[in-house]
């Protein structure tokens, strides 16, 4: 299996289940966007930007953080320097912890003057998004439902707008960053699409696993199993002990998107298991 290959099979192991609709979307992407994405982590030294946390119900959503803590594990033992990048209450959550970018700008235009002045600062070498939500046409942030959560959002969008370096985005619904890459396809499921673009958009059933299949095929380059060892049940008991919800029932439970925890672990197995296949 060469690495398109590879590439491909991640592709359609993590929109599987399907629940909102993302092969739809994968039809809309030309195959390999995990491999073409992998590459501009691969060796990758310097700031990596890692934006994350999708607001509900007062607090944070499971799903994004665990992944996005997984991935800056991941890209910190490869050599480069992580941060999250998340607003309030997420942010003092993980502070304890990690090293995190506050996002605090009140309005767009705010925001884009403090994405400016940071990206001219830290000059990251990637930026990334996991789970974040999406400005779309109108300007205003919407969950699932179609509900208005601009009041609870902090703009992450302008750090992709304003970036000069390689923009990576994943998604599982079509309101989050990235997703402005295949709005069109988007126009028949039955949400308020993000318009907010990226260099590379990865989709997946749950957004996590996303960051899942960037490991694998980080893995498959440098010759280890990065997704050895790796737990989203202990990531999900510390998220949801600091007050995360599931975004779909808004519980606090030990679940991603309605889905248990062992979905997850499952889906990391069979990228184990992809990744061997191909020679590695």
């Amino acid at each position: 299996m060469n690495d398109q290959q590879l590439s491909e099979a991640i592709e359609a192991l993590l929109v599987a289940h399907n629940p909102r609709n993302m092969q739809l979307a994968q039809r809309a992407l030309r195959p390999g966007y995990y491999l073409r994405a992998a590459r501009h982590l691969r060796d990758l030294e310097g700031t990596v930007l890692i934006g994350t946390g999708f607001p509900v119900t007062g607090t944070f959503e499971t799903d994004g953080p665990v992944g996005a803590i997984i991935l800056y594990n991941c890209l910190q033992e490869l050599g480069a320097d992580p941060l999250l990048v998340c607003g309030p209450p997420l942010s003092a959550v993980l502070a304890h912890d990690y090293a995190v970018l506050e996002l605090t700008a009140p309005t767009i235009d705010h925001a884009e003057e403090e994405a400016r002045e940071r990206l001219a600062h830290l000059r990251p070498a990637a930026v990334i998004s996991i789970e974040r939500p999406g400005l779309a046409a109108d300007g205003h942030y919407y969950n699932m439902r179609g509900e208005d959560i601009t009041e609870r959002c902090f703009f992450f969008d302008p750090y992709f707008t304003l970036a000069d370096c390689p923009t990576l985005a994943i998604g599982d619904g079509g309101n989050e960053i990235g997703m402005g890459n295949i709005a069109g396809a988007l126009s028949s499921l039955d949400i308020k699409p993000s318009v907010t673009r990226c260099d590379e958009l990865l989709i997946a059933d749950v957004s996590n696993w996303g960051a899942y299949g960037l490991l694998a095929m980080l893995g498959h380059w440098a010759r280890r199993d990065l997704l050895a060892g790796i737990s989203p049940v202990s990531i999900l008991n510390y998220l949801c002990t600091r007050g995360s919800v599931d975004g779909v029932t808004g519980e606090q439970t030990l679940t991603e998107d309605g889905m248990e925890a062992r979905v997850g672990t499952h889906i990391i197995q069979e990228l184990r298991a992809l990744v061997n296949s191909s020679g590695n």
